[in-house]
């Protein structure tokens, strides 16, 4: 049986030559050259076994989507995702290394930390982010069709087609929900609708496009749910248009977290300036919060959309279709309103969802600590491709076939500032996340370092920083240290 992951040639086809990645011809060729012992033991397409055939990648990438957002919420329906996890795997450890949009972009897309990548805050990054070595790019250097669609956001006014995608769907900036503008493949196109269900169309129309004698990859980053930014600076969550009236009896679920006292946190004590009105004294209003869930809905029905061309097509059970999120989003734990940034856990943990029958088991719910470092090489390694050795994460497909596989004992967070927020301004940091500790080193402020006991303290309500054994905090500097390659 010819597995096209476990095939030698595969890695040759992404190597360089002289004058840059191998061409289209070549790349060509030797992937015809490559399936024909799977073409030549298969009969009709009927017949043939999807494991036999190479893994076409579908990625989603949400935006400030929390894990509790879709993951044993107790109202929110989403049932398209919940089929994913059902016939595939759920993380319950899985975390984001950047908590801002472009940076934790760049981490998925390239494997590496920003620090490492470049992308390190929501600046103007157009040009970098069409130099940044990424994943999709990797796999269509070796072969497979790709397509980009969605928010790109790494360049405020830059939407042109980046590097390694045969189709470019995307838009500047942050977009528009409604009668959006659409770059696409370098042709400016006013569209007529709901974004989300725009780019959910063009990803299926994507897949029925494929030449289905090559794999493809497709990346589509949706703008679901981050906030519509108006006028004055005040936010609006809008769902589609058939969803206003979801969850309106719905009652928010609050963890002790939420409205906790900012004892111990001195970085928040600091600031009390709360006329910012993205940021509201108290928290994200539950109607804001209720919005955000409404929306999901539209997002749900897209990746419906999206599995049933597949289906269509026979190509389900031979695709990865993963679903994350960038990062999360603040409801008003320690008071804190529509916001991410912060190292705490309802702005880093997120939702990994991710179905392929050949190698996973249906219905696992993994304890796997792993971030979105880890999904390039990850990627890379479900394609048959070897990660390369500059890439800070780490493939995390054996915890497919082994729920003990642990990647790593502790993750790097970075967060490099920013100007937007008042209340959290001069908040640089980097933090290490172990099984058991959070350690947050703040780079411009003196004095101000929290550690928490996630074990005894899982919703960091107590700052131990103070209290604990030098040895233990010296044994983390050393680690997060190491992570900074320092």
């Amino acid at each position: 049986m010819h597995r096209y992951f476990e095939n030698p040639v595969l890695p040759f086809l992404s190597r360089r030559t002289e004058s840059g990645f191998l061409g289209a011809p070549t790349r060509l060729l030797l992937l015809a050259v490559l399936l024909a012992p799977i073409v030549s033991g298969c009969g009709s397409e009927s017949e043939s076994s999807p494991s036999e055939a190479p893994p076409n990648i579908v990625f989603v990438l949400l935006d400030d989507v929390r894990l509790d957002d879709i993951v044993e919420n107790p109202f929110v329906e989403v049932p398209h995702l919940t089929r994913i996890a059902r016939e595939g795997v759920s993380f319950s450890n899985f975390f984001t290394a950047a908590p801002l949009c472009s940076p934790s972009r760049a981490v998925f897309l390239t494997g590496q930390y920003p620090h490492r990548n470049g992308i390190v805050d929501n600046r103007e990054r157009a040009e970098q982010s069409h130099t940044i070595r990424t994943f999709p790019r990797m796999l269509h250097d070796a072969g497979y069709q790709s397509a980009f669609i969605g928010k790109w956001h790494m360049g405020h006014e830059d939407d042109t087609p980046r590097p390694g995608f045969d189709r470019w769907v995307s838009f500047v900036g942050q977009g528009t929900y409604f009668d959006p503008e659409m770059n696409i493949d370098g042709e400016y196109v006013r569209e007529s609708g709901y974004m989300t269900d725009i780019l959910s169309r063009y990803s299926a129309d994507f897949i029925e496009s494929t030449d289905r004698s090559q794999p493809f990859v497709l990346f589509l980053a949706h703008k679901a749910v981050h906030p519509e930014i108006l006028e004055g600076r005040q936010r609006s969550f809008p769902p589609a248009p058939q969803d206003g009236d979801l969850y309106e009896a719905a009652t928010l679920p609050r963890t002790p977290s939420w409205q906790a006292p900012l004892e111990g946190k001195p970085a928040l004590e600091r600031i009390t300036d709360y006329t910012d009105p993205r940021s509201p004294a108290g928290g994200t209003p539950d109607e804001d919060v209720l919005a955000r869930l409404r929306m999901l809905s539209a997002v749900d029905r897209g990746v419906g959309m999206i599995l049933a061309t597949l289906e269509d097509q026979g190509r389900l059970d031979n695709t990865v279709v993963i679903v994350t999120s960038d990062q999360g989003f603040f409801y008003g734990e320690f008071g804190l309103a529509q916001e991410r940034r912060l190292a705490y856990e309802p702005s880093i943990r997120i939702p990994l969802l991710v179905r392929y029958p050949p190698l996973i088991t249906a219905g696992l719910e993994l304890p796997t600590m792993a971030a979105n470092v880890d999904v390039a090489p990850t990627v890379l390694d479900l394609a048959g491709l070897t990660p390369p050795d500059d890439m800070d994460g780490v493939s995390i497909k054996p915890a497919f076939g082994d729920p003990d596989f642990q990647p790593r004992s502790s993750l790097l967070i970075e967060y490099h500032t920013d100007e937007v927020f008042e209340r959290i301004r001069d908040m640089g940091y980097r933090a290490l996340r172990t099984d058991r500790y959070k350690y947050i080193r703040y780079t411009d402020l003196d004095g101000m370092d929290e550690l928490y006991d996630l074990a005894a303290d899982p919703y960091e309500l107590r700052n131990v920083f103070d209290e604990t054994d030098p040895d233990t905090v010296a044994e983390l500097d050393r680690e997060l240290d190491r992570l900074l390659g320092r």
